[in-house]
């Protein structure tokens, strides 16, 4: 796979990647992200269901062969609750047959493996236009904090509060799980791209310099520590 390409950085995606394959996987959330796209992972098929279920994505890119529920298995559930989310299926089954059946589970479209990530890509950002009406959100508010992902903007009660790369990342994901807490180890995989824990206090000095800067003057917190858990974007918290 060549991810060698010319990218729009306007267009941006949020994409579910549902694929076992941890080589495969970082690859492919590496080569969205450096596309521009927000990229969440799920390595089988319950956990891809349940994020499929639980988010607003512009497309899912699915493997075939998955551990726990297979991909066709994946997309025909979300069909059958009424999930109109385009999905590409990726396969090392790539005969006529196969993509037929693929096709017919609910796939929009099939990719047999080997593939260029060019021609991935590409297909991807097909299908994102043709599912626009379930286009993900671009913009997050919770209370009068209010970040664009597309203006790369961020602003808490009409001024607007500048942002590291990392740090808009960082409060991108928390505002997409407002109300929910976000552990280390989501933090740690969808900011960091880190799969092992480092032991370092990474995450605890972002979130204390993300924390300063959009808490610091305002009556009300947004950002709380969950003793024992994790953190939680929320106006308020019981």
């Amino acid at each position: 796979m060549d991810a060698n390409l010319e990218t729009d950085f306007s267009l941006s995606m949020r994409l579910l990647l549902v694929e076992d394959d941890q080589d495969a996987a970082d690859y492919l959330r590496k080569a969205f992200r450096e596309a521009g796209h927000v990229v969440d992972h799920a390595a089988d098929g319950e956990d891809g269901l349940a994020y499929a279920l639980d988010g607003k994505y512009d497309v899912l890119v699915v493997d075939r062969m998955l551990p726990r529920r297979d991909g066709l298995s994946l997309v025909a559930e979300l069909r059958g609750r009424g999930d109109a989310t385009p999905v590409l299926i990726l396969s090392a089954l790539g005969q006529v047959d196969d993509r037929v059946v693929g096709l017919r589970a609910g796939g929009d479209d099939y990719l047999p493996k080997p593939y260029a990530f060019t021609e991935l890509l590409a297909r991807v950002e097909a299908l994102s236009r043709r599912g626009a009406p379930q286009a993900a959100e671009t913009v997050y508010r919770v209370g009068d904090l209010e970040l664009d992902r597309l203006a790369h903007r961020v602003a808490r009660g009409g001024k607007e509060i500048p942002l590291q790369p990392r740090e808009f990342r960082l409060l991108e994901y928390l505002m997409r799980h407002a109300g929910q807490v976000v552990t280390r180890t989501m933090l740690l995989e969808n900011v960091w791209d880190y799969h092992f824990d480092p032991q370092t206090n990474v995450i605890d000095v972002h979130v204390s310099r993300l924390r300063s800067k959009i808490d610091k003057g305002f009556d009300v917190p947004l950002i709380h520590t969950v003793r024992g858990a994790g953190y939680m974007v929320r106006v308020g918290l019981r």
